[in-house]
């Protein structure tokens, strides 16, 4: 047996050979596939500094341009968006990964000749589940503190829904279930929190496993861009089960009992210092993501602030430049259906056929003028001003594009939509 086969005074069988080869494509395949996109920086986290995707930044997306360019012969554009995706740019970065891996590995094992490995396989453990619990600890949290899939727009709510794409039908039904959203969240944290401690990282990989199905499976089938990072996670999962796959397959399937395996980690790793010092690293990783989740609570979902002007409005009578309709062809920005205040950036006009227009918007402080944008337009020119005449009655006059514009608008009730207003019944009618 070859000396580093002796893990601690625990022997250790040769592996196979195809064992050996399998270890170093996956060792190297994880690390590098880790370090290209948002897994490595969950763990390298601080406040107000995160480590950045690699795969996003020199050398490594020149490489994958040059590879989906000239290599794979792509011609559709490659778009980056953030960490992770399924995007042409991603699916080619993921395809020269694995041949680079396999490259490496091929090479390492012709130069090396040793029978198991051990001590490294004990500590690239440690980094999987310390990767895969962080990357838990990120998605739960987002879902525990809902800012991952906000609760239905007022603009949602008025949407047909054969308008909606398959991603935003899932962030739809997701978000208008808060405690279904919640329950997921805290799924994935215990499978984090799990992971944290090697003692019952097994349990934790199994719970991970089942909650990375799932996602998977939303991703595939509503489909949304994070089927790669998805699938990776699973994978992750199936690294930490597949030493135990035979004790689990005795214990679950056979009912017969199992034992430990003490030459899984390094023994280091198990110590009651070292677990404490893990248990600190695992409440601080937390910490840190459900700080990032509670400020995005107040920035992009549920604690937004509300516009001034809060709600549906159905337009009754639109008056432009003193006529009640605008006989000019071009005029299709000035047949309005709805306006729609939700938060106090943003003001939506839903035209009669449904379409949409969004304008970056700014109240004054009494609430009843607002400016208004059109994107990054400069000779667009918007100012309305607000009165309330009753509390489902407004009117609205000021100048869009050099038009006078007046309206009276009545509020829509929010209770008339089912999406709103349809609560939990043990007996449905």
């Amino acid at each position: 047996m070859a000396p580093d086969a002796l893990h601690r005074g625990v022997n250790v069988e040769p592996w196979k050979a195809t064992t050996r080869v399998a270890f170093r494509f996956v060792f190297v395949y994880i690390l590098v596939y880790a370090a290209a996109t948002q897994i490595l920086g969950g763990l390298l986290l601080f406040p107000g500094l995160s480590f950045p995707a690699l795969g996003t930044r020199w050398p490594m997306r020149d490489i994958t341009t040059w590879f989906a360019t000239r290599a794979l012969r792509l011609d559709s554009p490659l778009i980056v968006t953030g960490n992770s995706g399924d995007t042409a740019f991603y699916w080619a970065q993921t395809f020269w990964l694995l041949l680079l891996a396999a490259l490496i590995a091929a090479v390492w094992s012709e130069l090396d000749r040793r029978r198991a490995y051990p001590t490294l396989h004990g500590w690239f453990r440690v980094f999987v589940r310390w990767a895969v619990a962080a990357q838990l600890f990120y998605y739960g949290m987002a879902k525990v503190i809902p800012t991952q899939f906000p609760a239905p727009s007022l603009v949602t709510l008025v949407e047909h829904v054969g308008n909606l794409s398959l991603d935003d039908l899932l962030w739809t039904f997701i978000g208008a279930s808060t405690p279904y959203q919640i329950f997921t969240g805290v799924a994935e944290v215990a499978a984090g929190a799990l992971l944290v401690i090697p003692q019952t990282a097994t349990l934790g990989a199994i719970l991970a496993l089942f909650d990375m199905v799932q996602v998977f499976l939303l991703n595939m089938t509503y489909d949304f861009g994070l089927k790669q990072i998805s699938a990776h996670l699973i994978l992750m999962c199936v690294i930490l089960l597949a030493p135990e796959a035979s004790a689990l397959w005795r214990v679950v399937v056979l009912n017969r009992g199992g034992g430990p395996r003490p030459d899984l980690e390094p023994p280091a790793t198990r110590s009651r210092r070292a677990t404490v010092a893990q248990l600190v690293f695992g409440v601080y990783l937390l910490a840190m993501f459900t700080s990032l989740s509670w400020n995005n609570w107040f920035a992009i979902s549920g604690g937004r602030p509300r516009s001034p002007a809060y709600g549906i409005w159905n337009v009754e009578r639109l008056s432009i430049g003193g006529d009640t309709q605008l006989p000019a062809p071009n005029a299709y920005d000035y047949r309005w259906r709805r306006v729609i205040f939700d938060t106090p950036d943003v003001v939506v006009i839903q035209r009669t056929d449904d379409s949409f227009l969004h304008y970056v918007s700014a109240f004054d402080d009494s609430g009843q003028r607002v400016t208004l944008r059109k994107g990054g337009s400069t000779r667009f020119q918007g100012e309305w001003t607000l009165q309330r005449v009753s509390d489902d009655g407004l009117t609205l006059s000021g100048v869009m594009e050099g038009h006078e514009v007046e309206a009276t608008l009545t509020r829509v009730g929010l209770d008339t939509f089912k999406l709103r207003n349809s609560g939990f019944r043990w007996i449905r009618p």
